[in-house]
């Protein structure tokens, strides 16, 4: 079974948080959720406050299968922790996937990982990402996942569960969920 970690920071783009974890874990993925602050407790951006499985200093030592960098204001919180930016390239060095939706993929940005990758993001971001497909609702390239939102949230976690389990997986629990 996959094992995913999602990082939360003030301000997460719930939507966009909640989706994917859902559908992962309903294919069975280990899905373990870590708060990048000092407080399990984490608020997004519409006043939804969710609490975390674990603080990242808990969890940062693990390997995970794929690191999930959810969007929102947040972002700004992921871009500034030096230990994501750490996760990520280790999840990049070691072949693993790395997943980011909205504004996250600029973290992939300051990682130095989009160089040459096919990828979206949200156009509030576009200025510092002049390459994304903009018109492209979740992106894969190897195994980095990209997607433009909240609105396209849904699709991304999908693809997670297609490329994480396998495309039936993905079309069960799509099926389940009438989307």
């Amino acid at each position: 079974m996959p094992s995913i970690l999602v990082l939360l920071a003030e301000g997460f783009e719930e939507i966009e948080t909640v989706t994917p974890i859902d559908l992962l874990r309903r294919a069975g993925a280990d899905v373990t959720i870590a708060a990048i602050a000092d407080s399990i407790h984490v608020t997004g951006r519409s006043g939804l406050t969710m609490h975390a499985d674990t603080l990242l200093a808990a969890v940062f030592e693990r390997d995970f299968d794929c690191v999930l960098l959810p969007g929102g204001p947040g972002v700004k919180h992921l871009r500034a922790d030096a230990r994501v930016r750490g996760l990520v390239l280790r999840n990049v060095k070691f072949d693993r996937w790395v997943a980011a939706i909205c504004a996250a993929p600029t973290v992939l940005l300051d990682a130095g990982v989009l160089t040459g990758r096919r990828f979206t993001a949200h156009m509030s971001v576009a200025a510092e990402l002049p390459a994304l497909l903009a018109n492209e609702r979740v992106v894969v390239d190897g195994k980095l996942i990209t997607s433009r939102g909240a609105g396209t949230a849904l699709d991304f976690g999908l693809v997670l569960v297609a490329q994480l389990f396998s495309p039936e997986k993905s079309a069960e629990i799509a099926r389940s969920i009438c989307a």
